[in-house]
């Protein structure tokens, strides 16, 4: 009863074949690049990266439920052309080519600015805590560890006792001393290596931590120069150099991280996000084992600055008090970019108090005050009253949407470009909402 091709399926304006067209004009040499050209006749990149994009714009992300909607949806028909790639050739292709497929993001914004989609100016950041692909229960902290191999250590000098005493006294039924001494000494071993990355970790962050103390100290004693008087505050103490015993490494996904999310704590990763405010299409995505926002601005910047210079360039940077410092403020305004980040929370004006602009700035203004400043007048408040009418909605929609609430991927770089795949869905999700407006409103 089905019409008799499948192009007939789907109506005009169907967000599969809005994706399948925009896939189309993507340059995917480098993807066919990395094609053995042996064995059997391999899938179309095109095919395969639409039939990904499709499938994370609509809340199907794992290779099995891919493979099996080629056979039960409409829309995963058309895009697979009838074809039915099998789940480990999807997971094999996502893992293997993911590098070259996060290509496709930048490409992406570049259509959609040749469309007149896209033209960056004001820009809003923030970041979002996502689940890695491992439970924080299977964590395992350098104290507890410890306690571990101690008691592996006890049992295996039974073990030895009893075999010592095997010819003289029953050893009891089922018990295999040689493969039981094996099993312990994989497990010590095991132990070994997690200690080990733990005290590789505790020593970066040490010296992380001995470095930003040493830039605060920087900053501090350059304002008391600049200034002449003596900065307000007790000074920064010097971090210690005592490793954490509580440190944790995850043993499922070693490089996620223990974070703060909402009233408790999640085994992930913080996802950062920049939005253009204008046509609210991702134009950066990134992800950190940072917990906290404030030392990721910089690196946001940077990228924003390094654009290509048809998508325009930012002016504007919105951000909350999370990433609040003079540090990111003089970055900021280094790269020729306005920076609106919150100082905090601030009584609000009440009666006529809001219609009221603040006194005027002293000539010797810091950077930090300079914005304070700017905050505090109409158009200020005004300009960072977007911020979460435009970033926040994002995240929200691609967690309660698309349904993206956990990674699928486990390590830092490959969830790094699965979360470049996510921000792609999204935009082509949102371009295609653009593109039907324009045509009903032409």
């Amino acid at each position: 009863m089905f019409p008799p091709s499948v192009q007939d399926w789907l109506p005009e304006d169907h967000l599969a074949r809005f994706i399948a067209e925009i896939v189309a004009k993507l340059d995917l040499s480098a993807v066919r690049a990395q094609y053995a050209g042996r064995g059997h006749a391999a899938y179309q990149p095109e095919m395969m990266i639409a039939l990904l994009f499709y499938g994370y714009a609509t809340g199907v992300f794992s290779s099995r439920k891919l493979e099996r909607a080629t056979y039960d949806s409409v829309a995963f028909r058309y895009i697979a052309a009838n074809q039915h790639p099998e789940h480990d050739t999807i997971a094999t292709f996502r893992r293997r080519l993911l590098p070259q497929v996060q290509a496709c993001f930048e490409q992406i914004l570049l259509i959609a600015a040749e469309s007149g989609m896209l033209k960056i100016g004001r820009v809003s950041i923030d970041g979002t805590k996502v689940k890695a692909n491992a439970s924080k229960h299977h964590a395992l902290s350098y104290e507890h560890a410890t306690k571990l191999e101690r008691r592996i250590k006890r049992e295996i000098e039974r073990l030895l006792r009893t075999a010592e005493k095997a010819d003289t006294n029953d050893i009891p039924d089922g018990l295999d001393i040689p493969g039981e001494l094996a099993r312990r000494e994989t497990r010590l071993q095991a132990i070994a290596d997690a200690k080990e990355r733990i005290r590789v970790r505790e020593q970066e962050r040490i010296a992380a931590e001995h470095a930003a103390h040493d830039q605060k100290i920087a900053e501090r004693t350059a304002r008391e120069r600049e200034t002449g008087k003596k900065a307000r505050g007790p000074r920064p103490k010097r971090p210690s150099r005592a490793m954490n015993p509580k440190a944790q490494i995850n043993l499922t996904d070693d490089e996620s991280r223990i974070m703060p999310a909402g009233d408790g704590f999640v085994q992930g990763y913080n996802a950062q996000a920049a939005v253009d405010c204008g046509s609210l299409l991702l134009i950066d995505a990134e992800v950190s084992q940072c917990p906290t926002d404030r030392t990721l601005l910089e690196s946001t910047v940077n990228r924003l600055t390094i654009l290509p210079k048809r998508l325009g360039a930012a002016s504007e940077v919105l951000a909350d008090a999370g990433y609040n410092s003079a540090a990111n403020v003089e970055v900021c305004e280094r790269n020729g970019i306005t920076p609106f980040i919150s100082i905090g929370r601030e009584r609000h004006a009440g009666g006529l108090g809001r219609f009221r602009e603040p006194a005027p700035l002293h000539e010797a203004a810091t950077a930090i005050e300079r914005m304070q400043h700017r905050l505090r007048t109409r158009a200020g408040r005004e300009i960072y009253g977007q911020r979460k009418a435009t970033i926040e909605p994002r995240f929200g929609n691609i967690k309660s949407v698309q349904g993206f609430r956990q990674f699928s991927l486990r390590g830092h770089e490959k969830v790094r470009g699965e979360w470049k795949i996510v921000g792609t869905a999204y935009n082509l999700k949102r371009m295609h909402t653009l593109t039907l407006k324009s045509v009903r409103a032409g």
